[in-house]
């Protein structure tokens, strides 16, 4: 007993530090908008506009060059002058630029893709209308990706009209393939691995100005991606000898994958860890937070045990930060209601996290599956990238040119749970981002590969604006 009221007595003393912490921790509120649309931001929703509709879908393994041929022209009509001055390069539809700098150590690379995925179902807007309608650019692409492929050819036409020489070299970078993981980037990264480039910065999408980045915490967040997760598609299978519907026997091969899917559901085989990265974010986020979630957030040296357990609650986005995941997407069975299959399969779609990578996360899920009578089998298996050093030198200044492009902006890191084309940098480049200088609303965010895709056009000229500090700025960390 007298144990027990020691450990309570230091429970509360724990608590108290914590409570007192968050009273005495300045609250903050994040203080931008973007400003109010004016000419400038209508004249780059119709260039905008334009390029959405240019149909640039792509379709897993399908080879279209006339399709970004046409998108290609069409860049050559908006920005006159980047093609005029940047020498370009065209792989197999996938596109490199280089403006030759003052200097050449430090070469950055801006970089986002031309092509989108298909559009299905009914739009308030047609998908390739490009439509400008309620202070907003309407159509697929908007906002996943030609928004910062807009974004990073205004700058450079801009810059190039006022007779700019970057002091850096800067190669601009769009590939073809990047919605259905193709070649199209490695082919980019290969090519400036022939000349022996080395960049020491690759600015790509995937973050972005993220309103409410989780609930609880309003405002407009800059979201800093600084690794990807891994990932995979799977197979599970299970088999028997079929026979009738109407004499069913217990372990049907559908049986066995429910089963199966039900222990992935309610005993998670993989391990929860808040990473450096993440912990980072949370404290970047606690300040401008309500008093509950400021007490965990800024307090993790005591509630992490427990946020890790609460976040699958508050935010899915932030639950698949801290753990590898498994989704289950497609399945099979009989092809007939009175058959008992003889085979069923399920299909599933896994991310790694860095502390239980690719192999001991596959290896995890195939002796779960082993358990029910299930084969496993891996499809397109990657797995995650490197981190760019949060407290490095690029990361600081693209932080910096962050918050002079954007005030009363905050900037966080955050992990990218989805995949980009950046990811084929890592090799030829240390410092990689993730960051599209776009606000996602809500609104942005449920478009992207949904219904409805759009961009507030009031947001795009901080978006050419921070290209334009990334360009101006480049060899100058210290700002």
């Amino acid at each position: 007993m007298k144990i027990i009221g020691i450990l309570l007595a230091l429970l509360i003393i724990l608590l108290l530090i914590a409570v007192l912490r968050t009273v005495f921790m300045p609250s903050k509120v994040s203080g931008y908008k973007a400003p109010a649309e004016d000419d400038r931001a209508k004249a780059y929703a119709e260039t905008l506009a334009k390029m959405i509709r240019c149909n640039t879908t792509s379709y897993d393994s399908v080879r279209d060059p006339e399709r970004f041929e046409t998108f290609h022209k069409l860049l050559e009509q908006l920005f006159p002058l980047v093609h005029a001055h940047l020498e370009k390069t065209d792989i197999d539809g996938n596109l490199l630029y280089y403006w030759k700098g003052v200097s050449h150590d430090k070469p950055i690379v801006l970089m986002s893709h031309q092509d989108v995925v298909p559009a299905e179902g009914k739009w308030i807007h047609e998908p390739f209308s490009g439509d400008i309608a309620d202070g907003k650019v309407w159509g697929r692409g908007a906002s996943d990706t030609k928004c910062s492929v807009f974004g990073f050819f205004q700058a450079v036409e801009e810059l190039l009209k006022e007779g700019i020489i970057p002091p850096q070299d800067i190669y601009l970078s769009s590939s073809c393939t990047e919605e259905w993981a193709g070649d199209g980037c490695p082919k980019i990264v290969a090519e400036l691995t022939r000349r022996g480039i080395k960049p020491y910065l690759v600015c790509d999408e995937g973050g972005g100005i993220i309103s409410e980045p989780i609930g609880g915490i309003p405002g407009n967040f800059a979201m800093v991606g600084v690794f990807e997760k891994g990932k995979a598609d799977l197979r599970f299978t299970a088999k028997s000898n079929g026979g009738h519907a109407s004499a069913p026997k217990k372990g049907s091969p559908i049986a066995h994958l429910a089963a199966f899917v039900n222990s992935i559901e309610t005993h998670d085989p993989f391990k929860k860890k808040i990473s450096p990265e993440v912990r980072s974010m949370f404290e970047e986020l606690a300040p401008y937070a309500g008093f509950p979630l400021k007490l965990v957030f800024g307090n993790l040296w005591l509630f992490g045990p427990i946020l890790q357990m609460a976040m699958p609650a508050i935010s899915a986005q932030g639950a698949a930060m801290l753990k590898t995941t498994i989704a289950f997407t497609m399945q099979s069975g009989s092809d007939a209601y009175n058959v008992m299959p003889q085979e069923a399969s399920l299909g599933a779609n896994m991310r790694f996290i860095p502390h239980q990578g690719m192999d001991e996360s596959l290896s995890v899920i195939r002796k779960r599956a082993e358990k029910y009578g299930l084969t496993t089998e891996v499809f397109h298996a990657v797995d995650y990238s490197k981190a760019t050093d949060i407290h490095g030198e690029a990361f600081q200044y693209v932080t910096k040119c962050i918050q002079e492009t954007f005030p009363n902006l905050p900037v966080s890191p955050y992990v990218m749970t989805g995949a980009t084309d950046a990811r084929f940098y890592q090799d030829i480049c240390d410092n990689i981002v993730r960051f599209a200088p776009v606000i996602y609303g809500p609104e942005q965010l449920a478009g992207m590969h949904g219904l409805n895709e759009n961009i507030e056009y009031n947001c795009l000229p901080g978006c050419v604006d921070f290209y334009k500090n990334i360009i101006l700025k480049s060899g100058n960390e210290t700002l």
